[in-house]
């Protein structure tokens, strides 16, 4: 998939999709997805609150080829970016780091897809802040908006703490009450008034 950010008025690219309580498919209960792109050819993000168990990052490096200098390494965690092309790297990261395939995503956050980034993150000279992942969620042309509207997601304000921080067991909380919401107040069915 080619990401392209788009800045167009009712875009949730650089925003957080909070998963309802009610979220029938069980890919993303309670996830959170920052949204990398949301156009109307659709829409793609990434699943920053659910952690690959099977995946070490210095394993993922090691099976790569690449030596970590730094061990930093040990710390970083593998995501579940998503379901889709699951085989497929991307890091979002702090706009610290700079590279031609990079992509200026929303306030203070970039991606990039490519090898170079993890041999920056393994020597040292990687972005300050960075969440690795493995897939990633898409929807095609209105799905995701159909989606909302049928009462599946929520969106917020992206922030770098709720982005980046390591506590992921805690990040589907922290964004709802973000938003000022008790997920035991909402329903799971969508109704018109």
């Amino acid at each position: 998939m080619t990401v392209k950010a788009n800045a167009a008025e009712g875009s949730l690219a650089g925003q957080l999709l909070i998963a309802m309580p009610g979220m029938p498919d069980p890919r993303f209960e309670k996830t959170v997805v920052y949204m990398c792109a949301h156009s109307n050819d659709g829409a793609m993000g990434l699943v920053i609150n659910r952690a690959l168990e099977a995946i070490t990052f210095p394993a993922l490096l090691e099976q790569l080829g690449i030596e970590p200098a730094t061990p930093e390494v040990e710390r970083i965690r593998v995501l579940s970016g998503g379901p889709v092309e699951t085989g497929r790297g991307f890091v979002l990261h702090s706009r610290d780091y700079r590279r031609e395939s990079t992509v200026m995503v929303g306030r203070g956050v970039a991606l990039t897809a490519t090898i170079d980034i993890l041999r920056s993150i393994a020597d040292g000279s990687g972005p300050r802040r960075h969440v690795m992942a493995l897939g990633y969620a898409g929807w095609g042309p209105g799905q995701l908006d159909s989606e909302i509207r049928a009462n599946g997601w929520l969106n917020v304000e992206a922030d770098d703490d709720l982005v980046f921080d390591a506590d992921i067991a805690s990040k589907w909380d922290r964004a709802m009450a973000k938003i000022g919401i008790d997920p035991r107040m909402l329903s799971d069915t969508a109704g018109n008034a």
